[in-house]
């Protein structure tokens, strides 16, 4: 920052030297009449660096000459002409409403430096005259300080000596914390692996696969940025290097390169910095105009020989980008040993010195402890890693995530950020308080309502991350503390029975003892006859069931094996020659390709019982976007001999042929869904299908329904036709009487 307010200084006082070659910006002026000349070194500027305590020589000399009164004037000046340019600007750049208020407000377009030199070219405009080429000169000046100020700014988090630390929530703090002080967000994750995406990749070794509106296949902290941010992003916020060698390899088919030998670098390198550049600039909050900020994180761990070629580039966009538009987070570990419980700093000392050795150099240290750092460690860190104590913070451990923006915002991390961002003049103060109170909330839980999770990954949760995230956003809703019983689907089937009874009577027993059912998607046949045995006891013993994607198609299977009688009733996924295909391939399918071949991304689905249960959810919509991810369908040649038995298809696409919603008739909550209603969830915004199923394991879901059924007639979040959500079921693209959207 001192580097940055030195330079603007001199190139002030460059600027307006011109006007008056004998004029030392070092020295206070002898006249009153050389009004521009002080405006910048002791006006709005000066005085916001100070109380900012960015102090500088300039600064110590503007507090000196503050006790000027012709300089009390100028900062005056140059104060209040960039106040009442706020609601103009505001317009302009942000596309917002005129609003006068923001005249009175701190904060905000245009910065302190815009503001100095548009008072100053003011200033010349009096004293010379507006025809005057000085001030020509000087509205030019002002003008590229302005666009200058409308940058794009980078935050790149970066991780050492262990992998999962937890650089996705961090990063996806920093972005809600600067969100939270008035700019616009967004992100991407640079995943180092060869895969072009996630599509393909087992969720065992890589979690689960997020899908995005636009179809992307992605990794799952993009998830975590969504929920967040309350984005939407695209496929390209997810960048890896299969995508990337697949981008050059093209162009180079194609002749692009005209003969060159294409290489990592520059080829591949400059690749990676148009990606982000041009990724950079695509608004993902629904409002026009680029954001402020990107928060980009690198996957993996500094070292990994994978992630070279993205730390080469990384480094040479930083230098391209210039300082006060790139800050650099390096999450690292501080180990406490056991035996003597001291936080050990030399990982992150070696984590720190191999990443200045590949050319980036921290701006911010957040080290991942079990407790807070002592201030010797802080100290320590300082001198051999090269960052001040103020930007060292620490991520020790807490009870759920939604504490970590909480943690951040106490030791002023988005400060630090701020300050090397050059945006303490633009942010207002960062306002947390809705997340806050939400934490609150979710800390002060003490009901239990227990789901259990009938799956096949249940040996890694992160399989069913967004599953999991939409049960607590609903539980946390329904001001229930969740409990997610861990049931493995083929722990209930007979053979398990045989061959280990302890295990096939314990799942029995957390199945039993649960207030809900939960059957997420997958692939594959193992497990699935455990899933149906699930799906069969919720349906008749009047447990709350949900099922999602295979869930749902389980569930129609169950229902004409036990209700139809078609003992070998199945999908074809798993049986292609049964006699009773309920569940079929898409004809639309690739047989050859398993990548990016599904039915993917945001789909419509139109209500065919407007009073169904989950047209009530959503708030009496017509119809609803959620995001779709399955290869396979319920058989459209056996619906109407299902639903006669009394299995009611409730939710159709646009065709009326592909099935997408199923409700059972007389059960508190028997529904399955094709799609996926966990990607759409958000804190504060459930998924309006889990609210439900948490309602109904709660014992309060007739009054949910209720409360949907009598919403008031405002607008909320752009609606036209004056029906409301309430705010519990605004959890996606849901669209009511054809002209209202909400989010």
């Amino acid at each position: 920052m001192l580097k940055q307010s030195f330079v603007s200084h001199n190139a002030n006082a460059l600027c307006f030297s011109i006007s008056n070659p004998k004029f030392n910006p070092l020295s206070p002026p002898k006249k009153p009449n050389r009004l521009t000349s002080c405006a910048l070194n002791v006006g709005f500027q000066d005085v916001t660096e100070v109380i900012h305590n960015k102090v500088s020589p300039f600064s110590l000399f503007s507090l000196f000459s503050l006790f000027l009164p012709y300089v009390l004037i100028a900062a005056g000046f140059s104060g209040a002409i960039g106040q009442l340019l706020k609601p103009f600007t505001s317009v302009v750049f942000y596309k917002k409403k005129l609003d006068f208020r923001t005249a009175l407000q701190a904060g905000g377009f245009p910065s302190t430096h815009s503001s100095s030199v548009v008072a100053a070219a003011t200033a010349i405009a009096f004293e010379r005259g507006f025809d005057d080429s000085i001030f020509g000169l000087t509205v030019v000046y002002a003008a590229l300080i302005m666009y200058d100020a409308q940058k794009m700014k980078y935050v790149l988090v970066t991780g050492g000596v262990v992998s999962g630390l937890g650089k996705g929530v961090t990063a996806s703090s920093i972005g809600l914390l600067l969100q939270a002080c008035g700019l616009r967000v967004t992100s991407i994750k640079i995943d180092p692996y060869l895969n072009t995406d996630a599509g393909t990749m087992s969720p065992f070794e890589h979690g689960e696969v997020f899908v995005l509106d636009d179809g992307g296949e992605v990794d799952l902290d993009l998830g975590n940025y969504e929920r967040f941010l309350d984005s939407t992003l695209t496929r390209d916020n997810n960048l890896t290097t299969g995508k990337i060698y697949q981008s050059v390899i093209d162009k180079e088919r194609k002749g692009d390169y005209l003969g060159r030998t294409v290489q990592v670098v520059p080829h591949i390198t400059d690749a990676i910095q148009e990606w982000i550049e041009r990724v950079a600039n695509v608004p993902v909050d629904g409002k026009e105009g680029p954001p402020d900020v990107c928060v980009i994180e690198l996957g993996g761990t500094i070292g990994d020989i994978e992630s070279m070629p993205f730390i080469e580039a990384l480094g040479q966009f930083s230098y391209k980008v210039g300082p006060g538009n790139f800050c650099l987070v390096h999450v690292s570990l501080v180990p406490v040993l056991s035996v003597v419980g001291e936080q050990k700093t030399k990982p992150t000392q070696h984590s720190v010195r191999e990443l200045r050795s590949l050319g980036l150099t921290p701006n911010i240290l957040a080290c991942r402890s079990t407790k807070a750092l002592e201030e010797n460690v802080k100290t320590k860190l300082s001198q051999f890693c090269h960052v001040p104590e103020e930007n060292i913070v620490t991520l020790y451990d807490v009870p759920n995530i939604w504490h970590v923006p909480l943690l951040l915002r106490d030791q002023k991390a988005h400060g630090a950020i701020l300050k090397e961002l050059n945006l303490l003049g633009k942010a207002v103060e960062a306002d947390v308080t809705e997340w806050t109170e939400r934490t609150k909330i979710y800390d002060s839980l003490q009901d239990p309502v227990r789901i259990a999770m009938v799956g096949k990954y249940t040996g890694l949760t992160d399989s069913y991350l967004s599953v999991l995230k939409a049960l607590l956003h609903a539980s946390v809703a329904c001001h229930k503390k969740l409990v997610v019983e861990w049931v493995a689907a083929s722990d209930l089937e007979e053979i398990t029975a045989h061959e280990t009874p302890d295990v096939h009577k314990a799942a029995w027993d957390l199945l039993k003892g649960a207030d809900g059912i939960l059957v997420p998607g997958g692939f594959g046949d193992r497990g699935v006859q455990g899933k149906i045995l699930a799906t069969k006891y919720a349906r008749e013993n009047q447990v709350p069931f949900l099922g999602i994607c295979l869930g749902m198609q389980l569930a129609v299977v169950e229902f004409a094996r036990s209700i139809l009688g078609y003992k070998d009733a199945n999908s074809t996924e798993f049986e292609p020659e049964t006699s009773s295909p309920c569940v079929i391939f898409m004809p639309e399918g690739s047989t050859t390709h398993m990548g990016g071949t599904m039915r993917l991304g945001s789909r419509r689905t139109h209500f065919q019982v407007p009073d169904c249960k989950s047209a009530k959810l959503y708030g009496n919509a017509k119809y609803v976007d959620e995001r779709h991810r399955h290869r396979y369908e319920v058989n459209p040649d056996m619906i109407p001999e299902i639903e006669n038995a009394g299995l009611s298809f409730v939710g159709k696409d646009g065709t009326g042929r592909r099935m997408e919603i199923v409700e059972l008739q007389n059960h508190p909550y028997f529904v399955g869904v094709q799609f996926h209603p966990e990607f759409k969830s958000r804190p504060g915004k459930p998924s309006a299908l889990f609210l439900g199923l948490i309602a109904a394991a709660s014992g309060c879901l007739e009054a949910v329904l209720q409360a949907s059924g009598k919403m008031n007639k405002v607008l909320i979040n752009g609606m036209a036709n004056g029906t409301a959500m309430g705010k519990f079921y605004m959890n996606g693209n849901v669209y009511s009487n054809g002209n209202g959207l909400h989010h």
